[in-house]
């Protein structure tokens, strides 16, 4: 379904465009195509009254420049037009594994750097489109579980999980509903809101009002046993910054990078390649 809204969403812009262009000229055009940049700005101005400390304006510029770029890829590219490009890699013998989690407003098309780079090493992936798209989290544990049972069934162990955004949550709700039947997952979150988020009152939907600072539903959510959490001072989307951190996890601070930005950052990139390792030599596979 997002990639369905996200594809109107790109046709829209792009008629804007075309539109303004041909009616006052296509400097006008070509500004009003370049107005969600604009937009976001508005997002990392912010950040200097919300979090403490605050990030400097070089920081933020550099994050808001990269923001650009990712979400443009992410919302105007991959999701919309190439969902699907990376499809699940579960290649026989494989010894490690590892399930990606999307965010709210995403689907699965915002891994396929990640897919592309693990399809390379070898490295078995599965990657759900979670749906309903604006529904409750807890309805994305199922889909996860599916994902698990499939990457357990070719590795013959648990997979790392990694998440974006809201997908963190969702890998809480999964680990209430599942649990009690895995051993403790190794779990890397970027950017994920595990103590809410101010800018989710601007968000609509069951997930967007699960995800506020405060609600009963997230208040009611259990921590994940083994995780790593990334997090930004630069973040226009989770905030204030501190709410991306979990409560017991190794916490990594990224500077400036946007929220989009965190899965292009080498740094969880490379936290990830270390999870990889230690699954692959820590558990003895089972046939």
């Amino acid at each position: 379904m997002n990639g369905r809204l996200q594809r109107i969403w790109v046709v829209l812009r792009l008629a804007l465009a075309l539109a303004v262009g041909w009616c006052a000229g296509w400097a006008w055009g070509l500004l009003t195509l370049l107005l969600q940049g604009a937009v976001l700005a508005c997002g990392f101005v912010q950040l200097r009254w919300v979090n403490r400390p605050a990030p400097s304006w070089g920081q933020l510029l550099r994050a808001w420049a990269g923001e650009v770029v990712a979400s443009e890829l992410a919302f105007s590219w991959r999701q919309p037009w190439r969902e699907w490009a990376e499809p699940d890699h579960l290649p026989v013998g494989a010894e490690a594994g590892v399930l990606l989690v999307h965010g709210f407003a995403c689907n699965r098309g915002r891994w396929n750097g990640w897919m592309g780079r693990l399809r390379a090493q070898g490295v078995a992936f599965v990657a759900p489109s979670l749906e309903p798209a604006f529904g409750s989290i807890d309805a994305y544990a199922d889909e996860i579980e599916a994902g698990v049972q499939r990457l357990k069934a070719v590795t013959g162990r648990m997979p790392v999980l990694c998440a974006h955004s809201m997908g963190g949550l969702a890998l809480r709700a999964w680990w209430r509903r599942h649990g009690a039947g895995h051993p403790a997952p190794h779990a890397i979150t970027l950017g994920s809101p595990h103590q809410g988020t101010r800018m989710a009152a601007l968000g609509f939907g069951v997930n967007a009002a699960q995800m506020r600072q405060g609600s009963d539903w997230l208040a009611g959510l259990p921590g994940l046993p083994d995780v790593d959490c990334f997090w930004t001072p630069c973040d226009q989307v989770v905030n204030p910054a501190e709410t991306a951190i979990l409560a017991g996890s190794r916490a990594h601070r990224v500077d400036g990078v946007g929220h989009m930005g965190l899965v292009h950052a080498d740094e969880a990139w490379h936290c990830l390649q270390t999870a990889l390792a230690g699954s692959s030599l820590s558990t003895p596979r089972r046939i």
